[in-house]
C-alpha cells in the first residue's frame, strides 16, 4: 500500500491554522511568530515533512529536469556522453532523464512525448538511423523547450548543435591506409541518411581524391553495425580479393569485419589493414588492436549540456545557435601495417 505523503495541508488542520501560514513559516517569513514558526517546524520534522518539488517547480514553471534521447545506451561511445552530460548537467542542479530510441523512430517519438509530458527544460538528441520525419523535435521547438542536437543531428530543425568532425576524421583514416601502402581501400559506411554518415564517405573520397586514387562506388558498402559486418564482409572480400584496406564507419563493424576477414584465411595487417572510428574499449581488446579514430564522447556530452543550460538560463535571441565541432584524432595500432 503507497502510504501518504505529508503535505502542508496535513500541518494545518493538525495546528488548526491556514495552509498559507503553514507555508509562510517554513520558509521564516517575518510576519509569523517564531512560536508558530518553531510549532510548524517541528511538527513538519516529526512527520517527516518533505517539499513537492515538482509542484513547487512548476509553480515557478521549471521542472530543472533535462531530457536526453539516444539511439542506444549500450554504445561505449553514447555511455560516455551521458557520463559528460549527467557530470555538468548535477553539478548545475539539473536532473537528467535517458530514454533510447534503439534506433527505432516510433520509440523516438514516445520518448520526445513521455519527455514533453514531464515538463523537461530542455533536450539532448542524437537521431535514430531510421528517422526520416521530424515533427517530434518541433514540438519541442514549438513549446519553447531548447533542444541541442549532438553526434547524429537533425538537418531540417535548426538548434544548437555539437558535432564531431567526421569528414575529417574518416580523411585521417584513409590518408593513413594510403601512406601505409594500401592500393584498394573499401569504405564499409553508415546509413546516408544520416550526417556523420555522409560525412565519413566525404572524408573517404577526399582523401582518395587528393592521393590520386579513383573513386569506386562498389567499394563502398553500407554496413556499419556488427552483424550487418558478419552477413556481408565474406560476400564483399571474395567479390573484391583486391582490397587491402578497409576504412569502417565505427568501431564495431571494423572489428566484426577483421574476425571475418582472418577466418577467410587472411592475415590483420599483413593482407589487410582496417582502421574504425570511435575508439571505444574493444579498439584495445580486439586482435590484433583496432587502429581508429578517436571520437570524444565525454566531451562531446559536456559541451552540449554546456549549451543547453547556457539557452535555459539565458534570454539568448531565438535565431542565435551555435554548432560546436570537436576535432579527432587518429589512434594507430597493430591492425594497420
Amino acid at each position: 500500500m503507497k502510504l501518504h505523503q505529508v503535505t502542508i495541508k496535513d500541518i494545518a488542520k493538525i495546528l488548526g491554522i491556514s495552509i498559507s501560514t503553514v507555508s509562510r513559516a517554513l520558509k521564516s517569513h517575518p510576519d509569523i511568530s517564531i512560536e508558530t514558526r518553531n510549532q510548524v517546524k517541528e511538527l513538519a520534522k516529526k512527520l517527516n515533512y518533505e517539499p513537492n518539488a515538482l509542484a513547487m517547480n512548476l509553480r515557478r514553471n521549471k521542472t530543472n529536469t533535462l531530457g536526453v534521447i539516444i539511439p542506444e545506451i549500450v554504445h561505449h561511445f553514447f555511455s560516455s556522453v551521458i557520463s559528460g552530460i549527467e557530470d555538468i548537467a548535477y553539478d548545475r542542479g539539473y536532473n537528467v532523464m535517458v530514454c533510447q530510441s534503439n534506433e527505432l523512430y516510433d520509440r523516438e517519438v514516445i520518448n520526445a512525448q513521455a519527455l514533453l509530458a514531464n515538463r523537461v527544460d530542455g533536450v539532448l538528441i542524437s537521431v535514430s538511423k531510421t528517422t526520416f520525419e521530424f515533427d517530434h523535435f518541433r514540438h519541442f521547438a514549438n513549446q519553447g523547450i531548447p533542444m541541442v542536437f549532438f553526434d547524429r543531428i537533425c538537418p531540417d530543425v535548426i538548434s544548437d548543435r555539437v558535432i564531431t568532425n567526421d569528414e575529417g576524421g574518416a580523411f585521417l583514416a584513409t590518408e593513413h591506409l594510403i601512406s601505409i601502402g594500401c592500393k584498394k581501400i573499401a569504405h564499409f559506411s553508415a546509413p546516408q541518411n544520416l550526417m556523420i554518415g555522409q560525412g565519413r564517405l566525404a572524408g573517404y573520397q577526399r582523401a582518395l581524391k587528393q592521393y590520386q586514387f579513383e573513386f569506386d562506388p562498389s567499394l563502398v558498402l553500407q554496413c556499419d553495425t556488427r552483424e550487418l559486418a558478419i552477413e556481408k564482409t565474406e560476400r564483399f572480400m571474395n567479390d573484391n580479393p583486391d582490397v587491402d584496406g578497409v576504412f569502417a564507419a565505427n568501431d564495431s563493424t571494423a572489428i566484426a569485419a577483421m574476425q571475418i576477414i582472418q577466418k577467410m584465411g587472411k592475415n590483420v595487417p599483413d593482407n589487410v589493414s582496417l582502421v574504425g572510428f570511435g575508439d571505444g574499449p574493444n579498439a584495445l581488446i580486439a586482435w590484433p588492436p583496432l587502429t581508429t579514430v578517436e571520437q570524444k564522447g565525454y566531451e562531446m556530452g559536456a559541451e552540449a549540456i554546456k549549451l543547453l543550460i547556457h539557452k535555459i538560463e539565458n534570454d539568448t535571441p531565438t535565431d542565435s545557435y551555435q554548432t560546436k565541432v570537436l576535432t579527432p584524432s587518429l589512434i594507430i595500432r597493430e591492425s594497420t601495417k
